[in-house]
């Protein structure tokens, strides 16, 4: 069955956050993250104080790497530390925190008080304590302190975002149980939404666009007309541009007419004269046959009639 597969795995998860959570309590250990890979299983450690975690040039991190793949069995494991940046407002690491000075024999009073300021501090928008157990020390019977500040949900899909946290402090007296709830403060719940700002939101946005849109139609306007100005300015220049080149085709073809004119001229001047010497070579010509035909009759005798 694949259940079982799901229930080893996370059993096993289980006895690793145990066995880390002893070796690793001064470093102020909440939790981890394992993800496996083709090569590696990577494993990630949340800390409030990464240096102990780490130790002298690695060495605990070696130390635990070594014992995660012979006692639990995990191939080729890598540990990464990860710090945790304000532990005030991880409702594990303060429960960790409020356990180990109750053991140490500190007033619940004082430490209660104390831890609720410093999360508050922090930034967080509510915050709920609840301390069960041998509060009163010897002789006294056991009761239940309850200390809640700012805003909670206790209830409902909502209560998911609120962050939760429960741990067990044995002092001499006898045993505590504490219990802390934190609301961070990026959270949103819808019935904290003020409608009266969403609708000044929606107002600005809109005056905006408007803004946006006015600016943009103008920009678009004098893109426009820059575009028709140039797009003028070019058909002015090829207009002229034209004008030049008829102007000058106009030059040229007026030499190009005088020029064939002239040698229409030459030609028609040359046909005058070939026409005049062949008039007067004609004229030459019947003079010398008249001469002839002068002396052939000259020779023939003349026939007498009867």
């Amino acid at each position: 069955m694949i259940e079982r597969t799901f229930i080893q795995q996370n059993i096993k998860k289980i006895n690793i956050e145990n066995y880390l959570k002893k070796h690793l309590e001064k470093a102020g250990f909440t939790g981890l993250k394992m993800s496996k890979t083709p090569l590696v299983t990577r494993i990630v450690l949340n800390v409030t104080r990464p240096g102990l975690a780490i130790g002298k040039k690695g060495k605990n991190i070696r130390i635990l790497t070594k014992e995660l793949e012979e006692k639990f069995g995990i191939e080729n494991p890598q540990i990464e530390i990860q710090e945790i940046s304000k532990p005030e407002l991880n409702a594990k690491a303060t429960v960790d925190k409020i356990t180990s000075l109750l053991e140490r024999g500190y007033s619940w009073r004082s430490v209660a008080y104390r831890t609720i300021e410093d999360i508050m501090n922090a930034g967080a928008q509510g915050v709920e304590l609840v301390l069960k157990g041998k509060l009163a020390g010897k002789g006294g019977r056991k009761r239940k302190e309850r200390i809640a500040v700012g805003y909670m949900k206790k209830a409902g899909a909502q209560s998911e975002l609120v962050e939760f946290a429960k741990g067990d402090a044995y002092p001499k007296a006898g045993a505590i149980g504490v219990k802390l709830r934190i609301i961070k403060p990026n959270i949103v719940f819808p019935d904290k939404v003020d409608i009266k700002k969403l609708l000044e939101e929606e107002k600005e946005i809109k005056t905006e666009t408007k803004e946006k849109s006015e600016d943009s139609k103008e920009k678009m306007e004098t893109e426009t007309k820059k575009a028709v100005e140039k797009t003028e300015a070019k058909a002015e220049k090829s207009e002229r541009e034209k004008g030049k080149e008829k102007e000058e085709k106009g030059k040229e073809g007026e030499k190009a007419e005088k020029v064939q004119s002239k040698e229409k001229e030459a030609k028609h001047s040359e046909k005058n004269i070939k026409s005049v010497k062949e008039k007067g070579s004609e004229k030459s010509k019947p003079e010398k046959n008249t001469g002839k035909k002068q002396k052939e009759s000259e020779k023939k005798p003349k026939r007498v009639k009867k």
